[in-house]
């Protein structure tokens, strides 16, 4: 039975995320040390990506955006490795096609998609939405996907149904991060949400961004996105949606619950236990060793969107 051994501290900790996010530029600077990409000295190309029709969606931001390069090679996503540079590196094996997904539960109508058939009968939306990570670090993405209430309409929720909970898929054969002895998280990775916060129109699922199909690393080929919530919410490669009456549990919170709460809303009063969450750097921004920190907004900058959700609560304890 694995072993599972959280990483202590996360990467972006350590490392500059320069040094992943300009690689070409830091390789030029050490030419002629040696430095090796990985094993093999070759790094593993995801498939390539194919165009998406989509449509203008009701959400933006008029902030500069997140350089593609940047979205799809620093990246957390445990199923690949923990490093930021893993997922880009060691996903070209994970055959994202062909997918289904299956909402069950407390709904009148249980079924499996085909997600390829959803892309093409539901209207997919382009929507800029701020990302931010509880490792202080965001970014400005143009995602495209559909609303996750469109999908959860299709299949009638019960009356009795106060939470969904999401699962991603367990292939170790293709996703190096769940195979070996000394796993980060025991899989498969699990997220849930209370069902008003699901059925929020700025809850969505994204097949895309940039204009194009999901990358392995970037969670192909659907996967949960809240931008009001830290980016461990955003479960990646889901399989299953299930609805449900208790509170599910989520991955982070089981492991540990006093650093990752269930609601994980952006909150900058509420730090981390190692780290501030006042402050925050956006990738891409600042340089090559530059810092390009900001302030934290409260829910990421969307309160007036999604505040009245929690009224009354304690964000502090309920963080």
């Amino acid at each position: 039975m694995p072993t599972y051994r959280p990483p202590a501290i996360p990467s972006s900790e350590i490392t500059p995320r320069s040094v992943y996010l300009r690689r070409r530029e830091f390789m030029g600077l050490v030419a002629g040390a040696g430095l090796a990409l990985g094993a093999g000295g070759a790094r593993a190309e995801a498939p390539a990506t194919m165009p998406l029709k989509t449509v203008p969606g009701p959400y933006k931001v008029d902030e500069p955006l997140t350089p593609r390069e940047d979205v799809t090679t620093y990246n957390n996503f445990y199923e690949f490795g923990t490093d930021k540079a893993d997922p880009s590196r060691r996903s070209g094996d994970f055959k994202p096609r062909p997918w289904t997904i299956t909402v069950d539960g407390l709904v009148g109508k249980p079924q499996t998609f085909d997600v390829d058939k959803l892309i093409a009968e539901l209207p997919i939306e382009e929507r800029i939405y701020r990302m931010r990570c509880v490792e202080a670090w965001s970014m400005v993405i143009p995602w495209n996907g559909f609303p996750l209430k469109a999908l959860l309409d299709k299949v009638e929720p019960l009356g009795s149904a106060k939470f969904v909970a999401f699962e991603t898929v367990v292939r170790p054969e293709e996703m190096p991060g769940q195979s070996g002895y000394f796993q980060p998280m025991p899989w498969p990775y699990v997220e849930g949400l209370r069902l008003d916060e699901a059925m929020h129109p700025l809850a969505i699922l994204a097949v895309g961004l940039y204009g194009e199909t999901l990358p392995n690393q970037n969670g192909a080929p659907i996967r949960l996105v809240v931008p009001w919530k830290y980016g461990f919410k955003g479960i990646k490669s889901i399989v299953r949606i299930s609805l449900v009456e208790q509170q599910p549990p989520n991955s982070w919170n089981s492991l540990q619950a006093s650093e990752y709460g269930f609601y994980a809303n952006v909150n900058p009063e509420v730090d981390h236990p190692r780290w501030s969450q006042a402050t925050e750097r956006r990738i891409g921004q600042g340089g090559f060793f530059g810092s390009g920190r900001r302030p934290t907004l409260m829910f990421n900058g969307y309160a007036d969107e999604v505040a009245s959700l929690y009224a009354g609560m304690d964000l502090k304890a309920n963080y």
